[in-house]
């Protein structure tokens, strides 16, 4: 028995963009898409119905943007949220803490390519969060997130902080791991107790939270 592939809702207005990702993921032996629509009100209307394991949503729709798509299916409030990764032509600082603050798990640029659209719904479905590597350095230098501050609610242990910095200078798990000396497996594992005791929602929250206390530095 193979395990169920993932189940993902594309929603932008450009029908080419929305026929070039259905056949960059139905190639994939472990994605199907499930439903597509230009339209911002239907996205999150499919969305509820059908119940996608990824969301992709454009920024620029008609009657809703994926902004506020976003926080509809993945913010704060949602009791059940939906994994929902932006990806647009746009790398406007803006639209990218917005879209943090509103529970994205990643932000891609349109022209970043296929390769990086799969790795970054494999990524959401891990838990982990990625970003277009040309927006990596500014957003975590500058983004201010659903974070709970400077101070931990629980203290950070020293392998915890050592973990914490190098996801905010935007390090991989394993580039982590062979930075500390300690196995990908552990790496998770401090990241899931740093998050959970920064309150932090994803690996973006972690290093937002790392950023603004001072923690991040070369």
């Amino acid at each position: 028995m193979t395990d169920a592939p993932i189940r993902i809702l594309i929603a932008d207005d450009q029908a080419d963009i929305r026929s070039g990702f259905r056949l960059i993921l139905n190639a994939q032996p472990d994605m199907r898409v499930v439903a597509e629509t230009a339209d911002g009100v239907a996205a999150v209307d499919l969305a509820r119905e059908l119940r996608p394991d990824v969301v992709l949503a454009d920024i620029r729709m008609p009657r809703l943007d994926g902004l506020e798509v976003t926080r509809l299916l993945a913010g704060a409030d949602v009791q059940d949220p939906t994994r929902v990764i932006v990806v647009t032509t746009f790398d406007l600082d803006d639209y990218v803490r917005t879209a943090f603050r509103h529970g994205a798990c990643g932000f891609l640029l349109k022209r970043a390519g296929p390769t990086l659209l799969v790795e970054a719904i494999r990524a959401a479905m891990a838990g982990d969060t990625l970003i277009s590597p040309s927006l990596t350095v500014r957003l975590l230098q500058h983004l201010t997130g659903p974070h709970p501050g400077p101070v931990a609610a629980e203290p950070l242990t020293s392998r915890e902080t050592d973990v914490v910095r190098l996801v905010a200078l935007g390090k991989t798990n394993p580039e982590i791991a062979a930075e500390l000396f300690i196995g990908t497996g552990t790496v998770k594992t401090h990241i899931a107790s740093a998050q959970r005791k920064l309150g932090a929602r994803n690996r973006v929250g972690i290093a937002a939270w790392a950023w603004e206390a001072g923690y991040a530095t070369r």
